[in-house]
């Protein structure tokens, strides 16, 4: 049997070349929508969308991964690959609503604060490929993989589920909007949809036990805990006994990193050299005019809640495992315990800096910002609290 493949995410370039080698003869065609220019194998046609923002592009990506799985037929076999980044980089905005309302409407909930969950909400009710419509759009048997982005690994939420039964309901995403700012505050052609939706004036997203997703079968094969593995696998190499905390770490990036590092602090079980790893993805309400991410922001925030006096040989690094933290071209920043005098000697305020959202200029001014690159994956956020 021969395969047709959709990749998209960032980690797509490296997903299709995977696939490429593993069915060989057998892959037909292929489309990849990643989020930066990279080789992708022959016989895959490939577009660069954007993240976190869409694009014009990401709205292409979506035409022709619809028309891409449209084309298929009952005897044929679409291999999706998913990966973080999807949402926004395979964007197809449903009837009456345009690129531009989903723009807008996923910076404001993003500056917001709303989390993935809720984000994902909302896209999925203004879209014509996510919850589930993709697969429901082909004839052919789906087989999906998915590197996974969200705590709890919720394929729903993944890259907005575009080939899974989606639970939420347009009030569901009405009610996000309310939350986070006001249905008002959104564009009229967003709120209007979503208003009609609720009233039951337009088609639901596909529902569990709906007939055309019965051919699909989707699964994770990547998330926040292989992170977590290679880090502590480096941490033992290195000589630190490791304390995993599997709990994650989900939140406001202030108070989230505040109360982390306190009860990491309050354990009585660690052996000194500790490395402490946990996971997780943080959120950031913007209300500042400055730079930053929610790793930086938790960065900074630990940093704060740090007592030189008492805790003298503590280091902590937060960092997105995509190599990129909010709309800057750091995956994070690093804090210890000499991070304020370092800063008030530079002639920095602290405070200052994390009420203006401003942790990059704070951290580059240090030094101390974490430059990976773009990765090519993501599994969300990554912490490492070192104990000397």
């Amino acid at each position: 049997m021969r395969y047709s493949v959709i990749a998209a995410g960032k980690a797509a370039p490296k997903m299709a070349d995977a696939a490429a080698r593993w069915l060989g003869p057998r892959l037909r065609a292929g489309l990849a929508v990643y989020a930066n220019a990279s080789a992708v194998p022959d016989r895959f046609d490939c577009v660069v969308g954007g993240h976190p923002i869409p694009t014009e592009a990401s709205e292409e990506a979506g035409r022709r991964a619809l028309s891409f799985a449209r084309a298929l037929g009952p005897d044929d076999r679409l291999l999706v690959l998913l990966s973080g980044g999807a949402s926004a980089l395979m964007a197809l905005p449903a009837e009456g609503v345009t690129l531009a309302d989903k723009r807008a409407t996923t910076d404001r909930l993003l500056r917001g604060g709303a989390d993935i969950h809720a984000l994902n909400t909302v896209r999925k009710h203004l879209s014509a490929i996510k919850g589930g419509q993709l697969a429901a759009s082909t004839a052919a048997s789906c087989d999906v993989l998915v590197i996974s982005d969200v705590v709890g690994d919720d394929l729903s939420v993944i890259a907005s589920g575009p080939t899974v039964p989606d639970a939420s309901r347009f009030d569901d995403a009405l009610a996000i909007l309310q939350r986070f700012g006001g249905a008002d505050a959104y564009p009229r052609a967003v709120t209007d949809r979503l208003r009609r939706g609720a009233t039951g004036a337009i088609e639901e997203t596909p529902k569990p036990g709906d007939s055309r997703l019965a051919r699909s079968v989707t699964r994770v094969i990547g998330s926040r805990r292989n992170a977590m593995n290679g880090a502590a696998a480096e941490a033992i190499a290195r000589g630190y006994e490791v304390v995993r905390l599997e709990d994650p770490v989900v939140g406001d990036a202030r108070s989230a990193a505040a109360a982390h590092l306190r009860a990491v602090l309050a354990r009585s079980d660690l052996v000194r050299p500790a490395c402490v790893i946990s996971s997780g993805e943080t959120t950031v309400h913007v209300t500042g005019r400055g730079k930053g991410g929610r790793n930086q922001e938790f960065a900074l925030a630990a940093a704060l809640a740090l007592d030189p006096a008492r805790e003298l040989r503590v280091a902590i690094a937060s960092a997105g495992t995509d190599g990129i933290d909010g709309p800057t071209d750091a995956a994070g920043a690093y804090a210890d315990s000499t991070t304020l005098d370092r800063a008030r000697a530079a002639g920095l305020a602290p405070a200052d800096f994390l009420d203006d959202n401003n942790t990059y200029a704070f951290f580059d001014a240090l030094g101390d910002l974490i430059h990976t690159g773009p990765t090519g994956t993501n599994v969300g956020d990554l912490q490492v609290i070192l104990l000397a």
